[in-house]
């Protein structure tokens, strides 16, 4: 007969759907309360989990907030597949495709009350601040900066400085809704067909000064 004991690690499938109910009971707590105001205690009672289960997932409440703000950053962040594929059609079509995904990813909900969250805490605890400015819009600009140097070797753009011309691309495309929905909060926000409008534009922005010798910005009807 076998002496080996039954092993006491909980399965993977459960640990990881654990794990997934403590970050989506911490984003409503955090949300709700703000760091500040959130517990552990409180985040363990609306996952239906023991307090010892989430500091067995989580160090703390700095780290459960800091891989909440990555796991949002990665939900929302499959705009950038497109980037590989700059250059193998109309480029127009292809950056307008891609500011599209991104703005509507950008632009979600509850990525917007994150980002409130984040800021309204960051004096307090700017690594949150930089940890989710590193994982989003840092992350994309250097994505960018690096194709857009490639297409300017190609002929398909004229930059000078490809990292200036990522922010100038971010911005065009989401300045305007994102500045509105932070301001106003989410009763002004922009309907689905707003925020394309305002993807086209800024692509139509950044060609007009950017734009290669082997491209030229298509014209929006409207």
């Amino acid at each position: 007969m076998s002496t080996d004991r039954p092993t006491t690690h909980e399965p993977e499938p459960r640990a990881i759907r654990k794990r997934r109910a403590i970050l989506e009971a911490a984003s409503e707590v955090f949300l709700r309360n703000g760091y500040v105001g959130t517990s552990m205690d409180e985040i363990a009672a609306v996952a239906a989990v023991s307090k010892q289960t989430v500091y067995k997932h989580f160090a703390d409440k700095a780290t459960l907030f800091q891989e909440l703000i990555t796991a949002t950053v990665r939900d929302t962040d499959g705009a950038q597949g497109p980037i590989v594929s700059f250059g193998v059609g109309p480029l127009d079509e292809e950056l307008r495709a891609f500011a599209r995904q991104f703005l509507h990813g950008v632009m979600q909900p509850r990525v917007l009350q994150l980002r409130r969250l984040v800021i309204g805490e960051v004096t307090r605890f700017p690594a949150l601040g930089r940890a989710f400015y590193d994982l989003g819009l840092a992350t994309m600009t250097g994505t960018l900066a690096t194709a857009f140097a490639r297409l300017a070797d190609e002929g398909h753009l004229h930059v000078d400085g490809p990292r200036l011309a990522a922010e100038h691309f971010i911005w065009l495309v989401l300045s305007i809704p994102l500045n509105r929905a932070m301001l106003l909060g989410d009763d002004h926000g922009v309907s689905t067909d707003d925020l394309d409008r305002y993807a086209d534009a800024g692509v139509s922005a950044f060609l007009a000064a950017y734009g290669g010798t082997t491209h030229r910005p298509r014209r929006l009807k409207g």
